[in-house]
């Protein structure tokens, strides 16, 4: 039988999050989890509820309707739900809980917008720009030529780079899988090879300090390089929407492209030829970008 202290919101977050890391899920959806439940807590602590026993449904549609008068958009209004709603369900699961009350909050309804597609000129752009920079080169033409996802792409180790393929190593419930390397991403892997730090980590990305490079680094890294090379808008995952987008435009089958970048399913894939129908042709070759 569960103690009274074991019920209580704080230390169940704190088993949330060894359950997640358990799962293998990433680290930034773990650290994102944890905050949105510990603002949750916050908020129920003010109402002088600290054990999930004196939660409710109306409960946490207050907390939500307070987020949104702080000015939360309906998206990231979603984002905390979705938190919420996996929290309970770990609850229900670990049977500390034996109704769940986040089960039937509904997602409120926002625009979903389009894949950012980057233009030849604008992706060329965005490799002059970083030119000079080795590291942030190869990351970019990773990216460009395997529509690898970011949390993939910072955890890549030495050993995951074949002659002329890539171990993208399973993680947040993709299995691993092993995409073509061409040249051009082979070439800058050798080149920043040749410049990379000795160190005793593994892992292919890190600092001049020899410490992985994280997904943040990353992000801001080719955030600058973006804003350097005049592109507007554009955000680090835009670069796999380039790829999936320019290969399905070349003529590359969609079930190759689905299961290159990973796709659990084939409709996720098929969004995207909306995005490029008018500029179809067929082709059965993997083009470098």
């Amino acid at each position: 039988m569960n103690s009274e202290r074991n019920l209580q919101l704080i230390h169940l977050n704190e088993q949330f999050v060894q359950n997640l890391t358990s799962m293998r899920r990433a680290r930034a959806t773990i650290v994102a989890y944890s905050k949105d439940i510990e603002q949750l807590i916050k908020f129920l602590q003010d109402l002088n509820k600290k054990s999930v026993s004196e939660v409710d449904k109306l409960d946490l549609e207050a907390f939500l309707k307070k987020l949104s008068s702080d000015g939360y958009t309906p998206k990231s209004l979603s984002r905390k739900i979705n938190s919420v709603k996996t929290f309970y369900r770990f609850l229900k699961n670990q049977n500390f809980i034996t109704l769940n009350p986040a089960a039937e909050i509904i997602h409120p309804k926002y625009d979903i917008k389009p894949p950012r597609i980057l233009s030849k000129m604008e992706y060329r752009a965005l490799r002059d720009a970083c030119r000079g920079d080795t590291r942030t080169y190869a990351i970019v033409e990773l990216f460009l030529q395997t529509g690898i996802r970011i949390g993939e792409l910072a955890t890549i180790k030495l050993g995951d780079v074949k002659e002329k393929e890539l171990v993208v190593r399973a993680q947040e419930g993709h299995p691993e899988r092993i995409v073509p390397l061409n040249k051009a991403a082979k070439a800058a892997l050798d080149k920043w090879l040749t410049l990379r730090p000795k160190s005793e980590n593994d892992t292919m990305f890190i600092t001049k300090t020899g410490k992985p490079l994280l997904v943040r680094n990353i992000r801001t890294t080719i955030d600058r390089y973006f804003k350097s090379a005049g592109i507007e808008e554009a955000k680090v995952n835009d670069l796999r929407h380039t790829f999936i987008a320019h290969h399905l435009a070349s003529g590359t089958p969609l079930t190759v492209i689905s299961k290159l970048v990973g796709h659990k399913r084939l409709s996720t894939t098929e969004k995207y030829l909306e995005l490029v129908k008018e500029k179809i042709v067929t082709n059965v070759k993997l083009e470098e970008l």
